[in-house]
């Protein structure tokens, strides 16, 4: 214990929620990054359920956590601007551009957010 708080399993203030959140988004990321290397080697079975894993824990990650603030603040508003142009669907044609750009982002989400962990949790390991 640390100022009366109990420290989760990072040794950290964190939650286990959020300790366990980490250490899933990290995995995903080095998955995602394993893919990409899939991917370029034309393993294309390995590199396809290297990803279907990743979108599946994404999807469960998702569903627990974002799914229920979704529900209350943005579904009740979502209907009426679904017949938007801009919400049509559209055929990419230079995929392979886009998942770059998708793993790229990616990338720079995990990083920021293991640096706001570190500043919000373990402000001994940030300095």
């Amino acid at each position: 214990m640390i100022d009366g708080t109990v420290k989760e399993f990072l040794g950290t203030q964190a939650s286990f929620g959020a300790d366990l959140n980490l250490m899933i988004q990290i995995a995903m990321g080095v998955a995602l990054l394993a893919g990409a290397f899939l991917a370029r080697a034309k393993r294309y079975s390995a590199h396809g359920a290297c990803m279907a894993t990743v979108l599946l824990l994404n999807l469960m990650a998702i569903v627990a956590v974002m799914w229920p603030s979704f529900e209350q603040l943005v579904l009740p508003r979502l209907a009426r601007h679904l017949n938007k142009r801009y919400f049509k669907a559209r055929r990419f044609r230079r995929w392979k551009l886009w998942m770059r750009v998708e793993l790229a982002l990616w990338v720079a989400v995990l990083l920021s957010g293991i640096g706001t962990y570190v500043v919000w949790y373990a402000p001994r390991w940030g300095r």
